[in-house]
């Protein structure tokens, strides 16, 4: 099983046991749009003083491949994801801004290895949409309030077979969750659910109709503007924008690939529209890139890596992601609105070939949250504070 972003070999289970072809898209037949690409050479800096406070659950395991993995932070500075146990199994957590951590499952998640109850997206209320597998493989959304109350819920036409079903993956102010859902012949479909529990549902034109292919809805913001990819019949990903009254923007980086598992991956949306993520090369390198609300794509990469994956940006327009050495170990990085990077490893990530740093998500403050492997790679929370 291999996860939408995987640094390393040991950095593959992330956000919900999803195939990394679900997570690379890309469009043969873009809409008519103009992207100018500004290639950007920043050198990235050491990291300053900044404040690590690492954590992890209570009952999250110890061994290879267990843990704790943050993935989400609120402008408040709750957390929010998930940890494996000492089975395998996945369970969510949120922990509070005085450090008050809570374990909680969806209710029919399963207990097996690789199922269970996987942390999506914390919102301004505490509120986390998130997904969960069940004990058959079928994967289902829920709801969690911030007083504890959980609401699951499927789209109408989703799959209810092993490796079918309702993905949920953003989450904005107003409550309104974005995602995808997998129908009986595993083609994925965007849908936006509303607070109230309507869902409407929608595919990008391009988007493949085979098994692995289609619209995945990944980010929202405060507007109701979706972003996400689209794998096209030659299983390539495409980036693509959808405003909330249904208005969508396909669009490809310059540079990425065109063959499969290649190409352009929106990961995350701020309230002003600008997205960022990173594309995949003709090498299947990894490469950072931001798209600012008119169009405009700018490239990055950090200094010296061999591939760069950006995953959050906030109001300001900082990013943070992750990047992998020349010796396959993995560090978070920072991304100023200007350009500037500064690299970091959080102070218990190991230094080997697969251990590592890597840093998912980022409020308005400016706090990075994002988990580590140690040496005997066990994941670990933590969160960075300039």
């Amino acid at each position: 099983m291999e996860s939408i972003l995987s640094p390393s070999s040991r950095l593959k289970r992330q956000i919900s046991p999803l195939s990394a072809a679900s997570f690379r898209l890309s469009l043969k037949t873009i809409f008519p749009l103009v992207i100018t690409l500004l290639l950007a050479s920043v050198a990235s800096a050491q990291d300053p003083a900044a404040t690590y406070t690492e954590f992890e659950t209570l009952d999250a395991g110890s061994g290879i491949e267990e843990g704790t993995l943050a993935l989400t932070i609120n402008t408040s500075g709750e957390t929010a994801g998930y940890y494996y146990d000492s089975g395998d199994a996945a369970h969510g957590f949120v922990r509070s801004t005085s450090g008050v951590i809570t374990e909680f499952d969806a209710p029919g998640a399963g207990t097996g290895k690789n199922q269970g109850t996987f942390g999506g997206q914390i919102n301004t209320a505490g509120t986390i949409a998130g997904n969960f597998t069940d004990d058959s493989g079928v994967h289902h959304g829920y709801v969690r309030s911030s007083s504890g109350t959980i609401l699951v819920f499927n789209v109408a036409a989703a799959g209810t077979a092993s490796g079918e079903g309702t993905q949920c993956c953003g989450l904005n102010t107003a409550g309104t969750a974005a995602g995808y859902y997998i129908d009986t012949m595993s083609v994925r479909h965007g849908y936006v659910r509303t607070a109230s529990g309507a869902i409407k549902t929608y595919n990008v034109s391009g988007a493949g109709n085979g098994a692995d292919q289609g619209t995945q809805g990944l980010a929202i913001n405060t507007a109701g503007t979706i972003t996400g990819s689209y794998i096209d019949s030659s299983g390539v990903y495409h980036g693509y924008v959808r405003t909330a009254g249904g208005l969508i923007t396909a669009f490809n980086v310059t540079g990425a690939g065109t063959a499969a598992k290649q190409g352009t991956l929106p990961i995350s949306i701020n309230t002003a529209g600008t997205i960022t993520g990173f594309y995949i090369d003709s090498s299947n390198a990894d490469h950072g890139f931001v798209r600012s609300a008119s169009g405009v794509i700018t490239t990055f990469d950090v200094s010296g890596a061999t591939d760069t994956a950006a995953t959050g940006i906030n109001t300001a327009g900082t990013i943070c992601g992750y990047y992998v050495s020349s010796t396959g170990n993995s560090g978070g990085f920072v991304r100023t609105s200007a350009g500037a990077i500064t690299t970091f490893d959080a102070p218990g990530s190991g230094t080997g070939a697969g251990n590592g740093t890597v840093a998912y998500g980022i409020n308005t403050g400016g706090t990075i949250v994002g988990y580590y492997l140690t040496a005997g790679f066990v994941f670990e929370g933590y969160f960075r504070t300039p």
